[in-house]
């Protein structure tokens, strides 16, 4: 519509200027006089102009013949496309500079002035290739959806353009959820063009939302072999593919196999900490308490986890305590300032019920970097050297308020996983999870008052009390999770009657 009006204003100015150019013509004094053979001719401003019009017109229409004529000659002489060849140039010419005038308006954001712009190039050229390809993009443009789909269908028919016609109708069938159509469209563009990058990505990302892990670790490899990834980000994909690949196996009930798909997940990248535990898991499974260690260690190097120390634990079941502390002794060694460390360590003497030494382990973490866990353990410490009530339940009222620390948090949306996953479960990028504290703005309180890892299980009070008051004190701890504001104001008033003690 604006087109049009702007048109017509052009149009209107147009007429308006040669109007006036006519009218300054006629009242120009003087003239042109022309001598040729003899002949002397007098003419106007005006005549002149039109003259000078009619004589360029001549000359155009002269060349025309000339060629027309030069098409005739070739026609005679036994060129038989020589009269075709000279009609479709003009054709062409409109043709393309439609096609020309469609890009622009596709580059410009026009649908609609480009979908007239290539169905104009269609009439004149005839080549359906070039011109489907604008009128799909603008059709989607512009939102007519059915229309591009219709052009895209028309593109299948054409080996040339088979790929625009698959890779379009799979965008669509994205855009509208239906993932198990664009795997298929997805897998036949992967077998036109196996190189194109955008391909490869959308295909691995829909085989791990189906969860066909061996078929994603082709596709990462012909991401490999094109050039088009790192050989040490394959590396850590393919390892995060051969860990999921072992999980699903695992649930199949085929031990053995996962087995050594969790053991090959592990090799690939050592760092990885699910795999270290799934292969840690395994060799425990085959009595090699050995290379379990080792995988263990290596792991723990890189990154110290809770789960590592778990599975670690599990090694030697029947042992005492005190030989825990030893035998873990130089596993924390190597990363002595972790904060995980520190956690673990506490854990340990807590298990033996030597408090000074989980206190001197935990260090003012329950201060400097309080979560659930650290204050949690604050809790236990303090009721093991046999701190009142009122100082216990403070710790563990902050508990239930407090961030719960590190866990498995998606580098791209933020989105927090109960457990490690090898796609996001909210945006579904692959290979974003990563072990550490969420935001602020995604953090979530704790549901209970039992944060000690299993690795040590639960501590029991050396203290007997009578059932009656031990049941008393659980509906009590039960009423202030419903009451958050009440205790709250009783934990201020004791703490004014008897400072707590870190």
């Amino acid at each position: 519509m604006l087109w049009s009006v702007i048109k017509i204003v052009l149009f209107l100015c147009l007429v308006v200027a040669a109007s006036f150019g006519a009218i300054f013509l006629l009242e120009l004094e003087g003239g042109v006089r022309v001598v040729m053979a003899g002949q002397e001719f007098n003419l106007t401003p005006l005549m002149a102009v039109i003259a000078l019009v009619v004589l360029v017109i001549a000359i155009w229409l002269l060349l025309k013949l000339a060629s027309l004529l030069v098409a005739v000659v070739r026609f005679i002489n036994g060129d038989e496309t020589a009269l075709s060849r000279y009609f479709d140039r003009n054709r062409q010419e409109k043709g393309y500079r439609a096609l020309s005038e469609g890009l622009v308006a596709l580059a410009s954001g026009e649908g609609d002035v480009a979908m007239a712009k290539a169905n104009r190039a269609e009439k004149y050229l005839r080549k359906p290739a070039l011109t489907n390809l604008i009128t799909a993009q603008a059709a989607e443009m512009s939102g007519n959806r059915r229309k591009a789909e219709e052009v895209y269908k028309r593109l299948l028919t054409n080996e040339k353009t088979r790929f625009v016609g698959v890779r379009g109708i799979m965008r669509q069938k994205l855009a509208d959820g239906d993932t198990d159509t664009a795997l298929k469209l997805a897998q036949t563009a992967f077998g036109l063009k196996p190189k194109h990058e955008e391909i490869q990505d959308t295909l691995l990302q829909l085989q791990a939302q189906t969860e066909d892990w061996k078929g994603a670790r082709e596709t990462l490899n012909a991401k490999l072999k094109s050039g088009n990834l790192p050989r040490d980000v394959h590396r850590r994909r393919d390892a995060v593919l051969a860990l999921s690949e072992a999980k699903g196996i695992l649930e199949e009930g085929s031990s053995i196999e996962a087995r050594e798909a969790s053991i090959e997940a592990n090799r690939l990248s050592p760092d990885l900490v699910p795999a270290a535990v799934l292969a840690a898991r395994g060799y425990l499974e085959q009595g090699n308490k050995r290379n379990a260690g080792r995988v263990i260690r290596k792991a723990w190097s890189a990154q110290p986890h809770p789960d590592l120390a778990a599975v670690f634990a599990e090694m030697e079941s029947e042992e005492t305590p005190e030989a825990r502390i030893k035998r873990f002794g130089k596993l924390l060694k190597q990363h002595p300032e972790n904060r995980e460390t520190k956690l673990i360590e506490a854990e340990l003497h807590l298990a033996a019920e030597d408090f000074p030494a989980a206190r001197r382990a935990l260090g003012d973490l329950a201060e400097v970097e309080p979560d659930a866990r650290s204050l949690t353990i604050m809790a236990a410490i303090e009721r093991g050297e046999g701190a009142p009530d009122s100082v216990v339940k403070g710790w563990l009222a902050r508990a239930l308020t407090a961030p719960r620390g590190p866990q498995w948090v998606c580098d791209n949306c933020q989105h927090i996983h109960a457990e490690w996953v090898p796609a996001c479960e909210n945006c579904q990028s692959f290979d974003t999870l990563s072990w550490h504290a969420p935001p602020a703005t995604t953090l979530t309180s704790s549901t209970g008052l039992e944060m000690l890892p299993l690795i040590v299980g639960a501590i029991e009070d050396k203290y007997e009390e009578p059932e009656e008051v031990a049941e008393a004190e659980v509906v009590e701890d039960e009423a202030a999770m419903d009451e958050p504001e009440i205790v709250e104001a009783e934990i201020v008033d004791e703490e004014r009657k008897e400072p707590t003690s870190t």
